[in-house]
């Protein structure tokens, strides 16, 4: 029996914080050697940080990175334990993505990455180049002055693995383990047992499952160890590196790290026998033929040994059951702990937030709410790090420090309700009373006023005075009444933000938060400038549909029980008048549900729809249901709304990253933004298609269709089906 122990770890890194990152590093490693550990791994590029992004351009990352590495070295880090170290080299004025490979104060190896993750959100080819020599290892010189401080002048670079004396061990590196033909396969039938992958996995809702697979499928098919570390939390962007670095064997995971912490170091340890390994493969006949005819990869021996003997006090890990959280939790804590990296490292004292009563600002103040939970949560199990960085926010004086939740969001976060004569006292209720179980700071203002005085400043400029449309107002009019208190609010949350905490003696500033989510943002549904605009959004990558699910849910687990009278109430931005016969809703307001909006967001980005091609497949989708006329009409009506609302991208408050059909197009969603909203081509094809398509749809209708009866439900009521408001104007649209 061959008895190996791992350690592998999560690291809250920050981008470009090379003194935190190497504490971070320097402590993993401590850990894991306390653990007994023989073999330490860590994230991808965790030196500098992975979300360096233009930095890595930047001669002075690579040197700060051998710098850090160099002190590594020189210190008895990696007296003892084989240590991946994650950073950017040069190689012949190429620049790499690379895994250093250290033991005893030496560099056995360098792995550069051959598969560069370049979609979505990652852009590793503008900085980048991946390794392609994969037939032998090259010599590597060492920069002067490591070659100098290590006595060692070279190392061998590239694609192979390293053999000891008994076990062999091999890198891949994030995007290699998703790879159809995955560098572990002809390593496996080199008999490489061990594998690493060191990673920057951003979350996303409803994703981890699909990594936990491939690293269970990647063990299950070739037999073999896998070691996963990842980046846990918010290192300067939009992303949450969500963690759950963990370690699975022959398609077993016999360790998992959290997915959500507020930690900056957690270690994961599991003991593992190789021998299972060997067994494993030589149980599967078509493995070993497929290996008895190999290519042969090259090697680089260390006559040093990993494992130990049967030994009774170091019984093999047992497989343990994946946790996985529910959506509705995921939104929970991936933004709180989000939230918490971004006002712990902004040097910011707290967050403000617009809170109308609604169920998206009501979503954030309910994350805020969960986030200062996990603080106190954490400073009780003992984090002195949140415990210090928690008095620093808060303010705490002569030794007190957060023991409440409540208490400590009455510290760090205001929230501001901003009515008008439109509001009902149903959304002031609301916003109170939510205010009132989360803890904060809650003030309720009329801005009328304010509106007042914009509006007798713009009377005396023109001599005219807007209407609202149920006051007979024009379109224009309308829409300029309801931006005008929109943009009001943004002003005035940032004066709060800045000022508040002055009124109450504290120091710094407080961060607005803005509360947009990602179908108001597809379809355009906000005006630009308002208190969409704020310094950050949590939610602003989250479906309505979630965010519904997310308040039923937090009702519950977060105790916020007022969050299931917001949810059950119809969405409405009150910015027009309410009367006896009229209410403002949004779905009305935007001539399509919230539930098309996530299809037609799907389609367009995930399934790479244009509009013909989204048209032909919700005529699939919704056969039965619409004719393709009608079908048509929605499309159309979504295209011109997408496109005439596309500028507002350009100008979005930076969001947690959260939903793969986002349209944020600062990193994820790279299209333009002036468009011609005709779509004459475009429209022309889907109304020939539609009138081709008629004749041949009216036997699949039901046969009370077929009568003529009402095709369309009305909005709100679950179906999916929105009425459609041929020619209307957006009244949130911002122009």
């Amino acid at each position: 029996m061959r008895l190996l122990k791992v350690a592998t770890c999560n690291l809250n890194q920050w981008a470009m914080d090379f003194e935190n990152n190497l504490r971070n590093i320097k402590e993993s490693i401590s850990r894991a050697k306390e653990g007994g550990a023989v073999i330490r791994i860590g994230p991808e590029l965790e030196i500098p940080g992975y979300g360096c992004e233009d930095h890595f351009l930047e001669q002075d990352t690579v040197t700060h990175s051998w710098e850090c590495l160099k002190d590594l070295l020189l210190g008895d880090w990696t007296e003892g334990i084989l240590c991946s170290i994650g950073m950017p080299i040069m190689q012949d004025s190429v620049r790499y993505n690379c895994q250093v490979f250290c033991l005893n104060r030496r560099i056995i190896m360098i792995r550069p990455k051959m598969c560069l993750a370049n979609d979505g959100n990652y852009r590793e080819f503008r900085w980048f180049s991946s390794w392609t020599l994969k037939d032998h290892l090259v010599d590597f010189h060492l920069p002067d002055t490591i070659a100098e401080a290590l006595s060692q002048e070279s190392v061998p670079f590239g694609f192979g693995y390293i053999q000891f004396l008994d076990a062999a061990l091999a890198a891949e590196t994030c995007e290699e383990l998703f790879t159809a033909d995955a560098p572990r396969i002809g390593l496996a039938f080199n008999g490489v047992e061990i594998f690493t992958n060191a990673s920057g996995s951003h979350h996303q809702l409803r994703k981890l499952n699909l990594r936990m697979d491939a690293m269970k499928n990647a063990t299950r098919f070739c037999g073999g160890v896998y070691i996963y570390s990842n980046h846990q939390g918010c290192d300067g962007g939009r992303l949450y590196y969500d963690g759950c670095s963990c370690v699975a064997i022959n398609g077993d995971v016999v360790a998992q790290g959290s997915q959500f912490s507020l930690k900056d170091v957690e270690v994961l340890l599991a003991q593992l026998d190789l021998d299972a390994v060997s067994s494993y493969r030589g149980s599967i006949s078509s493995f070993r033929e497929q290996a008895s005819r190999k290519s042969k990869i090259s090697f680089v021996k260390v006559p040093h040994k990993l494992c130990q003997t049967f030994n009774l006090r170091m019984p093999p890990s047992s497989p343990v059951k994946i946790r996985y959280h529910v959506p509705e939790e995921e939104i929970a804590f991936g933004p709180s702990c989000w939230l918490w990296d971004y006002l712990r490292r902004s040097g910011a004292s707290g967050f403000l937030l617009p809170l109308s009563g609604g169920a998206d600002s009501s979503s954030v103040a309910a994350i805020v709410g969960c986030m200062c939970q996990l603080v106190v949560k954490d400073i009780r199990n003992g984090d002195e790090q949140v415990k210090a960085d928690a008095i620093r926010i808060g303010h705490y004086k002569n030794g007190d420090f957060p023991t409440d939740s409540k208490e400590f969001a009455k510290r760090v976060f205001y929230t501001v309700y901003m009515g008008t004569e439109n509001s009902s006292d149903a959304t002031r209720n609301r916003a109170k009373n939510l205010a009132e179980e989360i803890g904060s700071w809650h003030l309720d203002v009329a801005i009328d006023s304010v509106v007042s005085s914009l509006l007798s400043l713009f009377q005396t400029l023109t001599g005219k005075r807007p209407l609202y449309k149920v006051d007979g107002g024009s379109n224009v009019e309308n829409l300029g009444l309801q931006n005008i208190q929109a943009r009001v609010r943004m002003v005035l949350a940032f004066m709060l933000a800045s000022l508040l905490p002055w009124v109450h003696n504290k120091p710094g500033f407080f961060l607005v938060l803005g509360s947009s989510n990602v179908d108001e943002g597809l379809r355009g549904y906000l005006t630009k400038y308002d208190c969409s605009s704020a310094d950050i959004n949590p939610i602003g990558s989250v479906s309505k549909q979630d965010l519904r699910s997310f308040l039923r849910w937090a009702a519950v687990h977060l105790g916020f029980s007022s969050l299931a009278d917001i949810e059950a109430a119809p969405p409405t931005a009150e910015l027009e008048p309410i009367r006896s016969n009229y209410n403002q809703l949004d779905e009305v307001d935007m001539g399509m549900t919230y539930e098309e909006l996530s299809v037609y967001g799907r389609l367009r980005k995930i399934f790479r729809c244009g509009p013909v091609s989204m048209f032909q497949n919700l005529c699939h989708k919704w056969c039965g249901r619409l004719t393709p006329s009608e079908v048509a009409e929605k499309v159309k009506h979504f295209f011109k709304y997408y496109s005439i609302n596309r500028h507002k991208m350009t100008v979005l408050t930076p969001s947690y990253h959260a939903e793969s059909y986002s349209p944020e197009d600062n990193r994820f969603d790279l299209r333009q933004f002036l468009y011609n909203s005709r779509w004459p081509y475009q429209f022309r094809k889907i109304d020939e298609l539609a009138k081709e398509l008629d004749r041949d749809s009216a036997s699949l209708l039901p046969e009370s269709n077929r009568r003529g009866e009402d095709r369309v439900s009305k909005s709100g009521n679950g179906s999916g089906m929105g009425v459609v408001v041929a020619g209307s104007e957006n009244p949130k649209a911002g122009l």
